[in-house]
């Protein structure tokens, strides 16, 4: 079995993340794909007033019924700040041996991999893909430890989304149609 794992604050999850996996599904053959809310992030504060809930209710919609994605609460569950080496290792320990999990991120993410926690360990558990986008930067100490996976862009990011409603401007196009209802009803990002 091959299995994707997609970390990230999803605050909120917009159509880049979820064509990040649709191109990882069907270019490495994954079986599946976990949206892995962080409860609290390392590497960032968590912006705005989308509670780790909310965030973890908004990628559940935003999956729908697609059988190759599943919202996992794990790091939320754990209600502390979420290590990607934690949640690799609680994968593997989940599924058997011959399971192969593959670790997802933009390139924006991966040009922090020399700050991460155990970052040899995460390479070594995962085949760990790094997708383009604009502003791709070389990761010159790591480049042989990481899979490259050139995907169409897709020009959005969950703080613009963010700032545009705030500024009550259209986001109908960066989100689905669940996420922004529910954005609308509990009020977030205001």
């Amino acid at each position: 079995m091959k299995i994707g794992l997609l970390g990230g604050t999803f605050n909120p999850i917009h159509t880049g993340h979820l064509a990040l996996a649709s191109e990882c599904c069907a270019r490495l053959i994954l079986d599946k794909v976990f949206f892995i809310p962080a409860y609290v992030p390392p590497h960032k504060e968590v912006e705005g007033d989308a509670s780790a809930l909310d965030r973890l209710n908004m990628v559940r919609l935003a999956l729908g019924k697609d059988k190759r994605y599943e919202a996992s609460s794990y790091e939320i569950d754990c209600g502390r700040t979420s290590y990607s080496i934690d949640t690799i290792r609680y994968f593997k320990k989940t599924y058997s041996t011959e399971t192969n999990l593959f670790f997802l991120t933009g390139a924006d993410v991966a040009g922090e991999l020399s700050t991460w926690k155990d970052v040899d360990t995460i390479l070594g558990l995962t085949t760990f893909v790094v997708a383009s986008r604009p502003g791709w930067k070389e990761l010159t100490s790591y480049e042989q430890k990481i899979k490259r996976l050139e995907i169409p862009p897709v020009k959005v990011s969950s703080s613009v989304i963010r700032d545009m409603i705030r500024k009550r401007k259209d986001v109908s196009n960066l989100i689905p149609d669940e996420v922004l209802q529910y954005i609308q009803r509990h009020g977030l990002y205001r």
